[in-house]
């Protein structure tokens, strides 16, 4: 077994510490959680690469790309984001 394969244990526990982390009512917490959650992106696709799982490492893309958004939109104030959801 290759180290690289050991890699899918701490991808697997950076996604579930970020799903606890950004289940959080606090910003900052969820701002860890979408932290975690784009290492988890990182380690998913690296061992993805080694395994050659092509869709694996297309998910992983697209989620890290809504991991970015999401934390964009954590890091914004409530009230910018009140008037942005009565325009």
């Amino acid at each position: 077994m290759d180290w690289i394969d050991l890699l899918q244990w701490p991808a697997m526990l950076a996604t579930v510490l970020a799903a606890w982390w950004i289940a959080s009512q606090r910003p900052g917490r969820r701002r860890i959680g979408f932290f975690c959650f784009i290492a988890s992106n990182l380690l998913w696709a690296v061992w993805g690469w080694h395994t050659q799982a092509w869709a694996l490492i297309v998910l992983q893309a697209c989620l890290f790309a809504m991991n970015l958004r999401g934390l964009r939109k954590n890091d914004t104030p409530d009230t910018a984001r009140a008037k942005e959801s009565t325009s």
